[in-house]
């Protein structure tokens, strides 16, 4: 591979089902996953937002489906396929080659985090992702410790990059290690340094390695282009990218947070974003052709 490749209204709820809701959430995912923020001792307030109502349906499929189980694992297993044929393509001799991996939501879960934020009403904070961070208790994704053991076995290094800050690396460096992942220490975890792009971190990696594969939730863990979705929401780079994407790049589903929602989002206050999700509605119903809603 060459080295330069890899720079390459919410639904409507009745306010009487949103105690529910949440009640059959926490119940759902208590059994399965444990945590012991003070957060998670005080879950007791409905989601207050119509932005943490609209997260709900999301976190549940993320959480507890069997869908997402199957496609992580299925996910992984193409990734060895990639790795594989993208090996074998390697001419003899120079740099050793790598894989490349996000932690959030490609190698470690997450979703804890999201159920104690929709418990408590609120949405995601730096103080209080700092807060589950620190507890190193994330436990790794459907075939993800399998798959890069298998491409350490394969002489490639693993790179983990990620955007979380450099105050959460230690935790999450125990993290990781704690889920038995291999080459796990400073070297081979890159934590975000100035902004979100990892382009940089990517290109040093690729000084003194032949990157072979690059697994991510999100598409910028492929290439910083696919952060513009203001044509076609970015399918259309998919697109023209399409060839690469299929040989080096794994993507692994994330329903909760990533770029997708922000192009619809935007910036701004929460009743801002609100507005924006009402208008996206809006404006892509089928009857906004001609008829409106009142004509259904």
């Amino acid at each position: 591979m060459n080295k330069t490749l890899s720079f390459l209204q919410p639904r409507p709820w009745k306010a009487a089902w949103v105690p529910i809701l949440v009640t059959v959430l926490v119940a759902a995912c208590s059994g399965a996953r444990t945590t012991t923020t003070k957060s998670a001792e005080k879950a007791t307030a409905p989601p207050s937002s119509p932005l943490v109502q609209a997260g709900v349906d999301a976190i549940i499929y993320q959480s507890t489906s069997a869908e997402v189980f199957r496609l992580y694992q299925q996910c992984y297993e193409l990734a060895r396929l990639r790795l594989d044929a993208n090996l074998a393509r390697l001419a003899p001799g120079g740099d050793p080659p790598a894989v490349i991996v996000d932690v959030d939501e490609t190698v470690l879960d997450n979703t804890p985090y999201e159920i104690t934020n929709v418990a408590n009403g609120r949405g995601y904070a730096p103080d209080t992702w700092k807060e589950w961070t620190d507890q190193g208790e994330a436990r790794a994704l459907p075939g993800a410790v399998d798959f890069l053991r298998y491409a350490v076995s394969r002489g490639c290094e693993v790179y983990y990059i990620t955007n979380r800050t450099t105050a959460e690396k230690e935790a999450t460096i125990s993290n990781l290690l704690q889920q038995v992942f291999p080459m796990v220490d400073p070297e081979h975890v890159l934590t975000k340094e100035e902004g979100s792009d990892k382009t940089t971190r990517r290109a040093r990696v690729a000084e003194h390695h032949r990157i072979v594969l690059l697994c991510g939730d999100q598409l910028r863990d492929f290439d910083e282009s696919f952060k513009d979705r203001s044509v076609e929401f970015g399918r259309r780079q998919v697109q023209a990218m399409q060839d690469t994407l299929s040989s080096y790049f794994v993507l692994l589903p994330n329903a909760i947070y990533g770029t997708w929602r922000d192009a619809i989002l935007g910036n701004g206050t929460d009743a801002e974003k609100e507005q924006r999700v009402r208008n996206f509605f809006d404006q892509n119903a089928y009857w906004h052709a001609g008829s409106g809603p009142e004509g259904r």
